[in-house]
C-alpha cells in the first residue's frame, strides 16, 4: 500500500495546527505540493468567466479586470514552477514518492490545466481584443498550446498507468479526483478551438490540424470521464458521500461536463469557419453545409453536457450540506478544486446564452459568474493570510486533522523505523 501523506504524529494537543513549531523556507518548499497549481485552474477559469460576462462584454472595464487577474495568474504560475523546481532539485527522492502517492500523484495534472487557461486568456485578451503581438504572439501561443498537449498525453495516458502498476487504490477511498489526469484531455482541447479562428486568417492548414486535434482529445477526455464518474456514482451509493476535506471533491465532475460543454461549442464554432475546404478530394469536407451541421451537433451535445454539469452540481451542493450539517470542514488547499468547476460551468452557460439567445441562461451564467468570483476571492483570501503565516505549507491544514487521528487510531502497526518525510 503507498504510503499516506506525512502528518505529525504527536496528537496530543489539541489543536495541531497552533503548535509553536519553527517552520522555514526550506520546510516550504518540501511541502509545496503539485495540488497549488489549483489555484492557477480556478483563476484562469475566473478570468475568462469575467472576460465572457454577457453585460457589457466588451467594456475597457472588463478587459482592464480580466488583464489584472491573468497577470495575478501569471505570477503565481511562474512562482509554483520555480518552488516546484526548487522543491525537486532540493528533495530529489520525493519526485519518486509523489509518483507512488495516489492523491499527490494525481494533481500532477493540475499543472497543464492552469498553464492552458493562461494561453485561452492571452488569446482571448490580448491578441483577438487587443491585437497585441500580431503573428508572431499567436504562434508562440500555439507553441505553448502544444507543450500543454503533450503534458496532456502524458497526464491522461502515463499517470492513468501509474494508477494500474505503480499504486494501489480502494474503492471506498474513490474520490472525484482520480478523474484528474483524463480532465487534462478535456481542458487543453478548449485553447486549441480558440486558436482555430486566429489561425484560419494566417495558416488554414496549422488551424485543421489544431482543430482534427482537439476533437481527438476532447473524445477520449469525454469517454474517460464519463467512465470514471459512472464508478463514482457507484461509490457514492454505496459507500455514501466521503467526508471531511475530500466533500471538496464533489465538484469536480462538474468540471468536465462544463468545460467539455464550452469546449464542443467552440470545437462547432471552429469546424464552421474551416469548412467547407477548398482543396482535397473529400467531397463531405468540400460540401458548403457540412461546418453547418456539425455545428448544429456540437451545440446539441454542448447542451446535453451543460444539464449533466447541472445534475453533478446538484449532487455536490447536497452532498456538502450533508457534510457541513453533520461535522462540517475547515479551509485546505484542496478547496480550490471546487473554483475551476464554477468557472467552467459558467462560462459554458454564458457560452450558451451567445449561441441560443436565451435569457434563461444569460441570467444563470451571471449569477453562477458571480458565485464563482466570491468563491475565488474568499479562497484567495484565505490562502495569502495562511501563507504570509507559513501554516499552509504545514500538512495538518492540508487534511481533516480528526479524520487523520481516526485512520491513525485504526492503523494496526507504526513501523518506527518508516520514513516519515513529508512529501
Amino acid at each position: 500500500m503507498a504510503e499516506a501523506p506525512y502528518v505529525q504524529t504527536d496528537t496530543s494537543d489539541t489543536n495541531l495546527c497552533e503548535k509553536n513549531v519553527e517552520f522555514t523556507w526550506r520546510d516550504c518548499v518540501r511541502h509545496f505540493t503539485p495540488a497549488w497549481f489549483t489555484i492557477n485552474m480556478g483563476t484562469g477559469a475566473v478570468a475568462i468567466a469575467i472576460h465572457n460576462f454577457p453585460y457589457a462584454s466588451s467594456s475597457a472595464t472588463l478587459h482592464i479586470l480580466t488583464a489584472i487577474i491573468f497577470f495575478l495568474n501569471l505570477t503565481l504560475f511562474v512562482l509554483f514552477n520555480i518552488l516546484t523546481f526548487a522543491r525537486y532539485a532540493l528533495f530529489p527522492e520525493l519526485w519518486q514518492r509523489v509518483l507512488h502517492d495516489p492523491v499527490q500523484s494525481l494533481y500532477l495534472a493540475t499543472h497543464p490545466m492552469g498553464g492552458t487557461t493562461l494561453i485561452s486568456v492571452s488569446v482571448a485578451l490580448f491578441y483577438e481584443d487587443w491585437h497585441f503581438g500580431g503573428h508572431r504572439f499567436l504562434y508562440m501561443l500555439w507553441g505553448f498550446w502544444w507543450v500543454v498537449v503533450v503534458l496532456s498525453f502524458i497526464c491522461a495516458f502515463w499517470l492513468i498507468h501509474l494508477m494500474k502498476i505503480r499504486q494501489e487504490h480502494a474503492f471506498p477511498d474513490m474520490t472525484a479526483v482520480w478523474m484528474l489526469p483524463v480532465v487534462t484531455f478535456v481542458v487543453a482541447p478548449s485553447t486549441g478551438a480558440a486558436l482555430v479562428a486566429p489561425l484560419l486568417a494566417i495558416n488554414p492548414s496549422h488551424a485543421m490540424l489544431t482543430l482534427v486535434l482537439s476533437t481527438f482529445m476532447l473524445s477520449i477526455g469525454l469517454a474517460l470521464a464519463f467512465m470514471f464518474l459512472s464508478f463514482y456514482l457507484l461509490r457514492l451509493l454505496i459507500h455514501g458521500v466521503p467526508q471531511g476535506p475530500r466533500a471538496v471533491s464533489m465538484f469536480i465532475p462538474v468540471g468536465p461536463m462544463g468545460q467539455g460543454g464550452y469546449t464542443m461549442l467552440l470545437l462547432g464554432q471552429g469546424y464552421r469557419a474551416a469548412l467547407p475546404l477548398q482543396h482535397g478530394a473529400s467531397d463531405l469536407l468540400r460540401d458548403p453545409t457540412t461546418g453547418q451541421t456539425i455545428e448544429v451537433v456540437c451545440v446539441c451535445v454542448a447542451f446535453l453536457l451543460w444539464t449533466l454539469a447541472s445534475m453533478w452540481y446538484i449532487y455536490a451542493i447536497l452532498g456538502a450540506h450533508e457534510v457541513l450539517r453533520n461535522q462540517g470542514f475547515s479551509f485546505h488547499l484542496s478547496t480550490w478544486g471546487l473554483i475551476f468547476p464554477l468557472g467552467v460551468y459558467a462560462n459554458l452557460t454564458v457560452s450558451l446564452y451567445v449561441i441560443l439567445g436565451s435569457n434563461f441562461f444569460r441570467v444563470w451564467g451571471v449569477i453562477f459568474t458571480g458565485v464563482a468570483i466570491v468563491a475565488w476571492l474568499g479562497a484567495l483570501s484565505r490562502v495569502t493570510m495562511l501563507a504570509f503565516t507559513g501554516r499552509v505549507f504545514r500538512p495538518p491544514l492540508l487534511e481533516d486533522i480528526e479524520e487523520i487521528r481516526k485512520a491513525e487510531q485504526h492503523t494496526p502497526q507504526v513501523d518506527s523505523s518508516r520514513d516519515s518525510t513529508p512529501y
